[in-house]
């Protein structure tokens, strides 16, 4: 098989012999992904790929002789095409190593589960292993075929497809040609793989006095949310933090869901603030976009401004739908600059997206959704 239809190749980077043969038998059961070869560090890793090609490296962060860490770049740099994914330990030093890696350009991560973790734990890794592996490596060979980023959709009104409009039409005009005047009071936004450089690179983008409060659902495990929360304020030099059970919404922070809870907004004599619940997972996820969205919705109505970001899975459409049905307005980010098209590819596919942009783009169609407040 060639092309598209052909298995997903994998590369496999670990010291440990055993966790090589484990990540290997998990690639190879399924028949669409392959293990193209191994190596037990990053300086044979850059050695293999000279010689092999591959789709997506699993690459460990402790090695000898070269690091996954020192390796990362030099992946990125002489294979543009290849995806990395990083494997990683649930602990504070495994996050914040992940998180690094994150920003030096790895698509994203798998967690390795702990020594005593029971067959539960290892089939809910196995899972995750070859949703990403699959999901990611389908994307980086989908990449070299599509459009160059910069182009822009957006939903003509009363339909529900879309149609491409020149890159040059300002932000505001893409907003306003939903009908109607929009003033938003919050922003909503979700994200998952690939998430937390494009949330870096939207929230960056913006003022540091940005009026609003923004909200953020981040597919991620407890431990790195609130790393991911200091990256995005010591980023941006504006105030985010993790959210805190019954912590008031105040203009200009920014608030990230908690990983293990969905994070939803109430009233409180018309004044809005965060609960977080352990209501059961949507979409396999907690925390879940789609609760943040139809809370929202039903909060601000049709003063939201609501972005989905790259992601696996369509978390977030059905609570695009009640922001759309309410009145408010959906940015999505376009394929071609998505890790992966899932999430945003499954609100522009119903027909809910204000507006189709490439990442570069978004911060600015924020912003300008918000001109006349900052």
């Amino acid at each position: 098989m060639t092309g598209a239809s052909a298995p997903i190749r994998v590369l496999i980077v670990d010291d440990s012999a055993v966790i090589r043969g484990a990540l290997g038998r998990i690639i190879d059961a399924e028949a669409d992904l392959t293990v193209a070869t191994t190596a037990p560090n990053g300086r044979m890793a850059l050695d293999a790929l000279k010689h092999t090609p591959v789709d997506v490296v699993l690459l460990d962060v402790e090695m000898p002789e070269m690091d996954g860490i020192t390796a990362l770049p030099r992946i990125l740099d002489g294979y543009p095409n290849t995806r990395v994914i990083m494997a990683s330990s649930l602990t504070q030093n495994g996050a914040e190593v992940t998180l690094q890696a994150l920003a030096l350009g790895a698509a994203d991560y798998i967690t390795k589960p702990a020594a005593r973790s029971g067959s539960s734990a290892l089939a809910a890794m196995q899972a995750d292993i070859v949703a990403k592996v699959r999901a990611i490596g389908r994307g980086a060979r989908g990449r070299a075929t599509r459009s160059t980023p910069g182009a822009i959709v957006t939903k003509t009104p009363g339909t529900l497809g879309t149609a491409p409009v020149p890159s040059a039409t300002p932000p505001a005009a893409l907003l306003a040609s939903r009908g109607g005047t929009f003033s938003p009071r919050v922003v909503a936004i979700a994200s998952s793989t690939g998430g937390p450089n494009a949330l870096a690179e939207v929230l960056g983008s913006l003022p540091r006095d940005f009026p609003l409060p923004i909200l953020i659902t981040q597919h991620m495990p407890a431990v790195f949310t609130g790393l991911l929360a200091q990256r995005l304020e010591r980023d941006t030099h504006r105030p985010c933090s993790e959210a805190v059970d019954g912590a008031p919404i105040l203009p200009g922070h920014t608030y990230v869901a908690p990983g293990g809870f969905h994070m939803i907004v109430r009233t409180e004599e018309a004044r809005p603030y965060v609960q977080l619940t352990l209501t059961e997972p949507e979409n396999f996820c907690r925390p879940s976009a789609d609760p943040m969205f139809r809370s929202v919705a039903a909060v601000y109505g049709a003063s939201t401004l609501a972005v989905v970001l790259t992601g696996m899975g369509d978390d977030g459409m059905r609570g695009a739908r009640a922001i759309a049905e309410r009145g408010g307005r959906v940015l999505v980010q376009d394929e071609a600059t998505s890790v992966v098209w899932g999430m945003p590819g499954a609100v522009a596919n119903a027909g809910l997206a204000s507006a189709i942009l490439p990442l570069s783009r978004i911060g600015e169609a924020v912003q300008a959704s918000c001109g006349a407040l900052v």
